[in-house]
């Protein structure tokens, strides 16, 4: 019993904030968050930035948040889920889509076609994870629940209609996207963003989707000059940090985190990163060596078909996804009613 109280009082002591001689405060809790490329980056600047930024000016004697850029703490977007929980990060920047296997119900996010844009999908998905609706997540404390704009097709090999789809290697964020543009005649590959252009330029692939705005966030618009205007599917986005450590901060510092987590975050988002889509569908129109196609109402119509019978596969009689569907159907129609 003697041992037992005595390690309680050690984590105690652990949690709590010490004075240093003179009844200063020590230095803050230092957290470390991971991501997989430049701070130059739209997904930085409206994912990352907003809440680091406010976190160490409210937190600056409580707690701190270090960023490691350009995977400093790892490259591979499939293991950031388990560097967080391994304790190699804190926090990571994570793409659900490179992670089927945990995110399983994120495909409810995924499928083409659902969402008109980055605020429809984003205020979703953070709905979704606040009343807990979708697995995998549970071992995290999730900071911020994005969704890019939809993301359209780039090439390198000419693509001015659905039809010149066909045989065209196109990298994809998620499986459902995939399903779409195979169904469409393509030959998809679910690959990681910062894995894109190396393939691209290489010659693996002829192109990929990409959302407007990240065209140019990894060198891909450098390498394609062909952009057909079809949205797809949105790329759900993470900022996450491990439950286990989050649960373990003194209180303020989970307040303070808390904070600027959830709507705020995506409030951030979807400001800066309409702003950047925007800007960049402008650059791109305005530049006359791209061919920038708008699919014809025919195409779109087409294109939509397929994107039904992508969402009729995925619950295929299935109960449970059927209710999830649903529910961010639900969701969606309250978004737009408030619209």
């Amino acid at each position: 019993m003697t041992r037992r109280f005595a390690h309680l009082a050690c984590l105690a002591l652990a949690f709590a904030v010490p004075l240093l001689p003179g009844g200063l405060a020590a230095e803050p809790i230092r957290l470390k968050l991971s991501f997989f490329t430049s701070d130059r980056s739209v997904a930085y600047q409206a994912a990352i930035k907003p809440f680091v930024d406010a976190v160490n000016a409210e937190g600056k004697d409580v707690v701190q948040i270090d960023v490691y850029l350009s995977g400093a703490l790892g490259r591979v977007q499939s293991e950031l889920p388990q560097q967080v929980l391994a304790g190699g990060a804190d926090i990571a920047f994570i793409v659900p889509g490179q992670n089927a296997e945990r995110f399983r119900d994120n495909p409810a996010i995924e499928l083409p076609g659902l969402f008109a844009d980055v605020a429809e999908a984003t205020r979703a998905y953070t709905r979704l994870i606040a009343v807990d609706a979708l697995t995998g997540y549970q071992d995290f404390f999730v900071i911020g629940a994005f969704a890019t704009e939809p993301e359209t097709i780039n090439t390198r090999k000419p693509l001015a209609a659905l039809a010149d789809l066909k045989g065209q290697r196109i990298r994809t964020n998620n499986l459902p996207e995939a399903m779409a543009l195979a169904k469409l005649g393509a030959l998809p590959a679910v690959l990681a963003f910062n894995e894109t252009s190396p393939a691209i330029s290489v010659g693996t692939i002829d192109g990929a989707t990409v959302p407007p705005a990240q065209l140019f966030d990894v060198g891909i618009g450098r390498l394609v000059s062909n952009h057909y205007l079809l949205p797809t599917s949105v790329a759900p986005l993470a900022l996450m940090m491990n439950r286990r450590v989050f649960d373990g901060l003194p209180e303020e510092a989970r307040r303070i985190i808390r904070k600027y987590s959830g709507e705020w975050a995506a409030a951030r988002f979807i400001e800066v990163y309409r702003r950047a889509n925007a800007e960049t569908l402008a650059q791109i129109r305005a530049d006359a060596r791209r061919n920038v196609v708008v699919p014809t109402r025919a195409d779109a119509e087409a294109a939509g078909r397929v994107f039904k019978s992508v969402a009729r596969d995925w619950v295929d009689g299935d109960t449970y996804r059927r209710g999830l569907l649903r529910t961010v159907e639900k969701e969606l129609a309250q978004i737009r009613a408030k619209e």
